[in-house]
C-alpha cells in the first residue's frame, strides 16, 4: 500500500474501494489496487472492465470520479496530495455516468442586441436593444412583438403561464416596468400597467414565488417593489410612450411601488428572490444587499471585490453563485453569519461574467454567460473546469436562462438567441 510520501512521485499504488449511487453500475466494495499515475480513462476503463461492457451489447460508459466531493481532473494521486487526502488506508471513489453534452437545438435572430431572456411552459420571452418584448415557441416561431418601450429592453420574467392567457413584465432604460397581457388563443395581448418611478434604466426585474409581486433593481440604485396583480386602483393612464406604440397596444395605466428600498451606492445590476419575503440585489457598488420586504428592512451586505453583474439562487443547495467584472463565478451563503460566506470560485472565463443561472432542479448544475463569448455549464464538484463549453458563439453574451430543465439559453451582442437542448442526465439531481 502506498504511503503519503510515496504518493508524490505517481509511481506507486493505493487501494481504492469504488461506489456508485448509479445502482445499475455497482461493481461491489471490494477494495482494488491502482497506480497513483491513473487519471479519468484508466479509471473509466476499470469500471467497465468490472461490468463487462465492452461488446456491441453491452457498450462501454463514460465516468466521471469523485473524491470528498469533488471531480478528479488530473492523476489521481496528483488529486490526493493536493487535496491532503491521505494514502494510508483505502480512498472511496464514488463514480457516475459522465453527464452528456448538451447540444444546439437552433439560434433565432433579433433586429438588435438580445438583452435578457426567460423560459416558461414550453414558450420563451426575450428583451431586445430595438426597444421590443418578443415571445417564441421553442422552435424558434415568433408568436409575438410587443411594443410600448421608447428604449432598450434591459429585462423580461413570466408572471405567470398557462395554455391560453400568460402575464409577463419588461424593464427598460427608458426607466419604466410594463406589465404585459398575451392571449396565445386569439393572438391578442395589451400593456396593462406602466410601472412608474425609477430615475434610471430598469436592469433586472424578478417575480415572487406567489406571482403577486415584481422586485425591479435599477441605475438608480434603489430597488422596489410593485404588485404584480392585474387591475387595482392604478393611476390615470400613461400617456408617456402611446405616440411611439402601435396603434392596437391598449393604453396602460400607471402603477406606483409599494416599497422602496435605499441602501446601494450605485447601481442595481441583478437581483432575485431568496422566498417570498427574502431578496437579493447585487450591485455595481462591489455588494449584495439582503432585504425583508415584509418587514422592509435591510438585513445583511456580502461584500465582494468588484462590480457584481449577476445573481443566481438555488432553493435547492440554498446558495447564491454570482458573476463579476473580475471572471470569476463564486458560490455564496446567505445564511452565514460568521466566518467564510464565499463557499467556492469557478474560475475559467477570460471576459466579465455578465449572468449565471441555477439548473432549476439540480443543487450542483449551473450555467455562466460572459464577453468572452462562451457559455459554460459548470458542475460545482468540479470547481477548476467546466463541465462543457457550448460551440457556435459569435459575441457578448448578455444574458442566461435554465428555468426550464431541459434548455439552456442564451442571449447576446450577436442579435441572436441560442437554444441548447440538455440531455436527460442534466435535467434532474442523481438518485
Amino acid at each position: 500500500m502506498a504511503t503519503d510520501s510515496g504518493i508524490s512521485g505517481y509511481g506507486s499504488h493505493l487501494q481504492a474501494k469504488f461506489v456508485t449511487r448509479q445502482e445499475r453500475y455497482s461493481v461491489g466494495d471490494s477494495p482494488f489496487s491502482v497506480p497513483a499515475s491513473v487519471g479519468i480513462p484508466e479509471l473509466s476503463s476499470l469500471i467497465n472492465k468490472l461490468l463487462n461492457r465492452d461488446s456491441e451489447d453491452a457498450p462501454a460508459v463514460d465516468f466521471d470520479f469523485l473524491i470528498h466531493g469533488e471531480f478528479l481532473r488530473v492523476a489521481l494521486g496528483k488529486h490526493l496530495e493536493e487535496n491532503g487526502i491521505s494514502t494510508e488506508s483505502v480512498v472511496e471513489i464514488e463514480y457516475l455516468e459522465k453527464h452528456p453534452a448538451p447540444q444546439p437545438a437552433g439560434s433565432i435572430l433579433h433586429d438588435d442586441w438580445v438583452s435578457s431572456v426567460q423560459t416558461a411552459n414550453h414558450r420563451i420571452v426575450t428583451g431586445s436593444y430595438d426597444n421590443a418584448v418578443r415571445i417564441w415557441t421553442q422552435d424558434g416561431e415568433n408568436l409575438v412583438v410587443m411594443h410600448y418601450h421608447s428604449d432598450p429592453v434591459k429585462t423580461v420574467a413570466w408572471i405567470q403561464t398557462d395554455d391560453s392567457e400568460s402575464l409577463l413584465v419588461s424593464g427598460s432604460m427608458d426607466q419604466t416596468l410594463l406589465i404585459w397581457r398575451w392571449n396565445e388563443t386569439t393572438q391578442k395581448h395589451e400593456c396593462l400597467h406602466s410601472c412608474r418611478g425609477h430615475a434610471g434604466s430598469v436592469e433586472s426585474v424578478a417575480v415572487d414565488q406567489s406571482h403577486t409581486k415584481i422586485a425591479s433593481g435599477s441605475m438608480d440604485s434603489m430597488l422596489k417593489v410593485w404588485s404584480a396583480v392585474p387591475g387595482g386602483d392604478d393611476e390615470e393612464i400613461d400617456e408617456t410612450h402611446h405616440k411611439k406604440a402601435k396603434t392596437e397596444v391598449h393604453k396602460p395605466r400607471t402603477r406606483t411601488p409599494l416599497r422602496t428600498f435605499d441602501g446601494h451606492s450605485q447601481g442595481i445590476s441583478s437581483l432575485v428572490w431568496l422566498d417570498e419575503r427574502s431578496l437579493c440585489t447585487a450591485s455595481w457598488d462591489h455588494t449584495m444587499q439582503l432585504w425583508d420586504v415584509e418587514q422592509g428592512e435591510h438585513v445583511s451586505t456580502l461584500t465582494g471585490n468588484k462590480v457584481f453583474l449577476s445573481v443566481s439562487y438555488s432553493p435547492h443547495c440554498k446558495l447564491l453563485a454570482t458573476g463579476s467584472t473580475d471572471r470569476h463565478i463564486r458560490l455564496w451563503d446567505p445564511r452565514q453569519k460568521d466566518g467564510v460566506l464565499v463557499k467556492s470560485s469557478l474560475t475559467h472565463h477570460h471576459g466579465w461574467v455578465s449572468s449565471v443561472d441555477w439548473s432549476p432542479d439540480n443543487e450542483n448544475l449551473l450555467i455562466s454567460g460572459s464577453y468572452d463569448k462562451t457559455l459554460k455549464l459548470w458542475d460545482t464538484r468540479s470547481p477548476r473546469a467546466p463541465l462543457y463549453n457550448m460551440s457556435g458563439l459569435d459575441d457578448k453574451i448578455f444574458a442566461v436562462d435554465w428555468s426550464q430543465s431541459e434548455l439552456l439559453l442564451c442571449g447576446g451582442a450577436d442579435n441572436a438567441l441560442h437554444i441548447f437542448k440538455a440531455a436527460e442526465a442534466l435535467q434532474a439531481a442523481e438518485s
